[in-house]
């Protein structure tokens, strides 16, 4: 049979790699919203910047002054940056997503060897209990036999 004090050590083993696990499932479910809203920013500025560039070329067409021409060309830069910065903030993000992933994988497959582990010994621990009560039967018709061939030998009384 398992040891008692073996057994809890293998259910607190569980618990906290169980809690591990639930963190990790925590940290991916988070990292991948992160990288959805980045995802959705970025549309956000791709459309904007291709309604902006629309919108001015329209106008460039009606008058198009110096100033006019570089205002809308600085926009333009700082629009182009900002989508760079978010480009560099959804790799960041999807890397992030990644390693989370990983570590979630990682802390299911502890999860699961612990399982399987306390499941074996357990399936041992009835194995070994079935065996010593067979012994035990086997034991006690022995010596009911041994008791039947005794009696059935002693001279009757009388």
């Amino acid at each position: 049979m398992t040891p008692p004090q073996d057994r809890t050590s293998l259910q607190m083993l569980l618990e906290r790699e169980l809690s591990e696990r639930d963190a990790a499932a925590l940290a991916l479910r988070q990292a991948q919203e992160q990288s959805a809203r980045l995802d959705h920013q970025a549309t956000m500025f791709d459309q904007h910047r291709e309604t902006y560039v629309a919108r001015w070329q329209a106008e460039f067409q009606r008058s198009g002054g110096v100033e006019i021409v570089q205002c809308y060309r600085d926009f333009k830069v700082r629009l182009d940056q900002a989508i760079g910065q978010i480009g560099l903030q959804r790799q960041h993000a999807a890397a992030m997503a990644e390693r989370c992933r990983d570590r979630l994988v990682k802390a299911q497959t502890r999860v699961a060897a612990i399982e399987a582990l306390i499941e074996r010994r357990r399936q041992t621990a009835e194995q070994a209990e079935r065996r010593r009560e067979q012994k035990q039967t086997d034991e006690m018709a022995q010596r009911s036999a041994w008791l039947a061939r005794q009696t059935m030998g002693a001279p009757a009384m009388g």
